[in-house]
C-alpha cells in the first residue's frame, strides 16, 4: 500500500529503524521489529545503514520482512549521491520485487569512506528518476530550521517546492526540541504551494551524549527548558531517559492538538521507548481527523 493513502482518514503515527552494524549480526534487529509491530504503527521506515556503511540488500531485506512478516507497511531509505542510475535501477528493481512501494528519496551524507558519484547531485533528482522508474510512493525529507547547508531557510524551501514539484508525495521532517520551528516551517511551506503531508520527527533523547551528536550533525536548537532538563538528570540516567521520555510525549501530544499530518518517531532501535511512548499517546491518534 502507498503510505500517501493514509493521511486522507486519519493522524499518522510511524517509526524509523536502522540496519545492526557490521559488528551485529542481522537476527538482532528482529526482536525490535517484533515488538514495534505489536504497536501497530502506520509504517515502520529502514535507513540505509548505521555509521557511513551503505547495505542495500539488508535494507531491501529488513524493509521486506517489516511488511511480510510482521504486517506493517514499510519504507525504504534511499540516498542517491554514492550510486550510479543504473545502481539505483537495480535497487528499485529488488524493493519492487520485495513488494516495498514506499521510498524515502535522500540525497546522502557525503562521509570519507563513501564519496559521491556524478549521477545525483540532488534528492530532486532521485525523485524524477524514481517515478521515471515504477509506481513507487516517494517521500522526502524537509528541515524545519533549515538544511544545514542551506543558505537560508527561503532558499531551502525553494528546494524543497521544487523536490515536491518533482513528484514527492509526502515529506518527513528533521527532528527539532521546539515545535514553534515546525509550525512556522509548515506555513512557509503552505505559503509555497507546498499542500503535500508532512510528518514531523520526533526524536526521544535518553542521553546526553545522543543529543550532543544530533545537534552537531543536525544543527538543532535546543530549548531552554530541554537545556535545563539535561543539566538537571545528566547525572542520573534512569531520571535522564524518563525526562527525555516525557519531553517527547509532550511535544507530540502538542503536535496532534495542532492538527499535524503525522508523527515520525526516530526510535534509535530501542522499543522499550517506542512502547512507552506509545502507552501515553496511542489513543490521540485513533481520533478520527475533522473534515476542514
Amino acid at each position: 500500500m502507498k503510505i500517501n493513502q493514509k493521511f486522507k482518514d486519519k493522524t499518522i503515527l510511524s517509526f524509523e529503524v536502522f540496519p545492526p552494524r557490521k559488528t551485529s549480526p542481522l537476527e538482532s534487529i528482529y526482536g525490535t521489529l517484533r515488538e514495534l509491530g505489536n504497536l501497530k504503527p502506520d509504517f515502520i521506515s529502514v535507513t540505509y545503514g548505521a555509521g557511513g556503511s551503505l547495505n542495500g540488500e539488508t535494507t531491501i531485506n529488513i524493509a521486506h520482512a517489516v511488511k511480510h512478516t510482521y504486517g506493517i507497511e514499510s519504507v525504504a531509505h534511499l540516498p542517491c549521491i554514492h550510486f550510479s542510475k543504473d545502481e539505483i535501477k537495480s535497487i528499485l528493481t529488488e524493493l519492487n520485487h520485495a513488494g516495498v512501494v514506499n521510498v524515502l528519496a535522500l540525497r546522502g551524507d557525503i562521509t570519507p569512506e563513501w564519496q559521491p558519484k556524478k549521477d545525483f547531485n540532488y534528492a530532486s533528482e532521485l525523485v524524477t528518476f524514481i517515478k521515471e522508474q515504477g509506481d513507487f510512493n516517494v517521500i522526502g525529507a524537509c528541515y524545519p530550521e533549515g538544511h544545514t547547508e542551506a543558505t537560508t531557510v527561503k532558499q531551502d524551501l525553494i528546494n524543497l517546492k521544487e523536490k515536491v514539484d518533482a513528484g514527492t508525495n509526502q515529506l518527513i521532517s528533521q527532528l527539532f526540541f521546539d515545535n514553534d520551528y515546525f509550525y512556522v516551517f509548515r506555513e512557509k511551506a503552505a505559503s509555497m504551494g507546498i499542500h503535500v503531508p508532512i510528518e514531523a520527527g520526533i526524536m526521544p533523547v535518553v542521553n546526553k551524549k545522543q543529543i550532543e551528536r544530533m545537534v552537531s550533525i543536525c544543527g538543532v536548537n535546543l530549548p531552554k527548558k530541554f537545556k535545563q532538563m539535561m543539566e538537571k538528570y545528566e547525572h542520573h540516567p534512569e531520571a535522564f531517559r524518563d525526562a527525555g521520555i516525557a519531553y517527547a510525549i509532550d511535544q507530540i501530544v502538542d503536535l496532534v492538538s495542532q492538527d499535524v499530518d503525522g508523527v515520525h518517531l526516530y526510535t534509535m532501535n530501542n522499543s522499550l521507548i517506542a512502547r512507552r511512548i506509545n502507552e501515553s499517546v496511542a489513543s490521540l491518534f485513533s481520533v478520527p481527523k475533522q473534515i476542514q
